[in-house]
């Protein structure tokens, strides 16, 4: 009885990791897999714990570029390994000799070793299953990373192209700024719609790959100065900021769309990764940014041609009540993956300082007749 007992245990072993692996890189859901969440949660204590002695973002960047990847494969063995037990206590009751041998042909027939042959109908059964097992679980894992790859592309792709836009890390009133840069007073400067279109889309790409694969949260972008989350905020404060300070000339309706798209798309992620969401929050809220904070953006904003048509004070509810959609969802979410700390991305339980974003020297070359 008590080797049955163990088989049973066995097959419910082997039937939830396949559960497992089935929602995590076949099922394009949202997946709440337990051992997935497991793994991500031990791969990433191990990491905090490495890079906490590492005072500055920089260091810690470097280490944590990895980290993605490790808990990838991190995955794949934990699943080898819980096939592994599962199959070996399923062994039990059909193989009578030693306990070890059990686990000797499991560990044969998963990696198709062949050294532990079975001798016995059941057992020939037992044994092909745990080798298609074997096979199987490890192509899913292999086909599982192009997609991880391609969908990691195109969210970096427009990470990157808003380099020129909002500096290195983004920031709001920088691409604000950015629209006049080098336009006189009264120019119509860069036609910010189609802008705002092609992020909505983004948010929406995003929203779809990182909720149904929450691992691309941890893939970190090329430069240690950019990151996924740091530019989408960074988006949503420019059109927060254009429909509060200048909603006469704002592209209202783009902007609209893109901030919803846009906190939508951060509430979901959040929530497939384990973050409380406050799914209606009150837009009297108050906010984390300090309205000093927000004076200090639109006095950037102002020190180019960007007109403005609403003062300081007077814009400032509007766009509180825009940024209470997504500003503590973005911090919480900031902080859980260590994102670059830009201006107006909160606070960080690793007490780094906001880093200004880096601007090209507007350098003209002197004319020929000075020369």
């Amino acid at each position: 009885m008590g080797e049955l007992a163990l088989a049973l245990l066995g097959a419910a072993v082997v039937a939830l990791t396949w559960a497992s692996v089935i929602t995590t890189v076949v099922v394009p859901r949202r997946s709440r897999a337990r051992v997935s969440r497991a793994v991500d949660a031990l791969v990433n204590g191990v990491y905090r714990t490495v890079t906490r002695g590492l005072g500055d973002y920089a260091s810690r960047d470097r280490w944590l570029a990895s980290q993605a990847s490790a808990t990838i494969l991190a995955q794949l063995v934990a699943w080898l390994v819980l096939f592994y037990v599962g199959f070996a206590l399923m062994l039990l009751p059909f193989d009578h000799r030693a306990v070890g041998h059990a686990f000797a042909q499991a560990g044969s027939s998963m990696f198709t070793l062949g050294y532990a042959g079975p001798n016995s109908a059941p057992l020939t059964a037992i044994d092909y299953v745990a080798a298609a097992t074997g096979m199987i679980v490890v192509a899913l894992q292999v086909g599982y990373l192009p997609t991880l790859y391609a969908a990691f592309n195109r969210r970096e792709t427009e990470v990157t192209l808003l380099v020129s836009r909002a500096g290195s890390p983004p920031w709001g009133p920088e691409i604000l700024a950015r629209t006049r840069f080098g336009i006189p007073e009264g120019g119509t400067g860069v036609d910010m719609a189609g802008f705002y279109e092609g992020w909505e889309r983004w948010a929406a790409d995003v929203a779809e790959s990182h909720t149904n694969y929450p691992i691309l949260t941890r893939f970190r972008s090329p430069h240690e100065l950019s990151s996924w989350l740091v530019a989408l905020l960074a988006v949503l404060d420019s059109a927060a900021l254009w429909l509060a300070l200048a909603p006469g000339t704002a592209p209202t309706i783009q902007c609209r769309l893109c901030l919803r798209m846009g906190f939508t798309a951060l509430r979901s992620i959040a929530a497939s990764v384990g973050l409380e969401v406050d799914e209606d929050p009150d837009p009297d809220s108050p906010l984390q940014l300090s309205y000093d904070e927000f004076q200090s953006g639109v006095a950037r904003i102002s020190s180019t041609t960007f007109a403005t048509e609403r003062a300081p004070e007077v814009a400032w509810p509007d766009f509180r009540g825009w940024r209470v959609n997504y500003e503590s969802v973005a911090y919480a979410l900031a902080d859980r993956l260590d994102a670059v700390p830009g201006p107006w991305t909160g606070p960080r339980s690793t007490g780094d300082k906001a880093v200004e974003p880096k601007r090209p020297q507007n350098r003209l070359p002197t004319p020929y007749s000075d020369r």
